[in-house]
């Protein structure tokens, strides 16, 4: 893998919604975890994408994750599992020349996978946020983390993805990042 550049690369925060985050594994780290890579990103300049599954159902993304996405980019509904399924999705993403995907949310095991697998499938170099996803069990988490990883994405901590993309402590953001990591 090369080092992700910033600015062709997009963060995606998938699925973190009102029914479904109260009944994952664990669910305050990986929300405080997904709060700095929004905070970081917004630093960096980096895009954010954001997917809700069935809305109608599963309620809007959660109020603590909602309040730091930009304005300019309302979350993409989808039904399908992966986030690739949806058009919208397809379409935002080609907004702009990408190269790297760094992705964050729940379930592992199920949405988060199934759009690493076809991010991956698509060519991109995917970042698998390990410290920002789960799942119901943690099982199904850690199966998760093994099978991105066996197929390509790289799995590393949030912390570590965003000083990845600073590369250097002369980056101009890099006082605010390490503001938000201690």
């Amino acid at each position: 893998m090369n080092f992700p550049r910033i600015e062709s690369t997009a963060l995606l925060v998938v699925d973190l919604q009102e029914r479904l985050v109260p009944a994952m594994n664990n669910p305050g780290p990986v929300l405080d975890r997904s709060r700095l890579l929004l905070r970081g990103m917004a630093e960096l300049g980096v895009d954010v994408l954001v997917t809700e599954q069935y809305p109608k159902g599963l309620g809007g993304t959660v109020p603590e994750i909602a309040e730091l996405l930009p304005e300019s980019r309302p979350p993409i509904a989808k039904t399908g599992f992966s986030a690739f399924v949806e058009p919208a999705f397809r379409t935002a993403l080609a907004a702009k020349p990408r190269k790297t995907l760094v992705v964050a949310g729940i379930e592992a095991h199920v949405c988060v996978l199934q759009t690493v697998f076809d991010a991956l499938n698509e060519g991109f170099e995917v970042i698998l946020a390990a410290d920002a996803v789960t799942s119901r069990k943690a099982a199904d988490r850690e199966l998760a983390l093994k099978a991105a990883r066996h197929a390509g994405a790289q799995v590393l901590p949030a912390e570590a993805v965003l000083f990845l993309l600073l590369r250097d402590a002369k980056h101009p953001a890099f006082k605010a990042v390490s503001k938000l990591v201690r």
